[in-house]
């Protein structure tokens, strides 16, 4: 299984535009085979920041994923919201156990 998690900052001032555009992409992400959970969250306490948060079931899955056109008008309305920086990091995971 494949992991990526980080942040997109973005400024404040977009963010309902920023939430307009994530609402669609997480929609038709959800629907993609193999993807297991996918999800954008604003971060309580820092505007202008989202967390992402995803889970694959293999490389091709995620592969697939960044060639879908859902991604790419993403990508392309992302690019209009005065995105500031990205730090989204792919961990491979090979075991996981429950914690709570």
């Amino acid at each position: 299984m494949l992991i990526v998690s980080g942040t997109i900052s973005l400024d404040p001032a977009n963010h309902d535009a920023a939430v307009a555009v994530v609402g669609p992409l997480v929609e038709a992400t959800l629907a993609e085979e193999g993807n297991i959970t996918y999800g954008f969250w604003v971060h309580p306490s820092e505007p202008g920041e989202l967390r992402v948060y995803e889970e694959w079931a293999d490389r091709d899955a995620l592969d697939a994923h960044m060639a879908t056109p859902h991604m790419a008008e993403f990508l392309g309305a992302m690019a209009n919201l005065g995105v500031t920086g990205t730090d989204i990091v792919l961990h491979e995971v090979t075991a996981s156990t429950k914690l709570m």
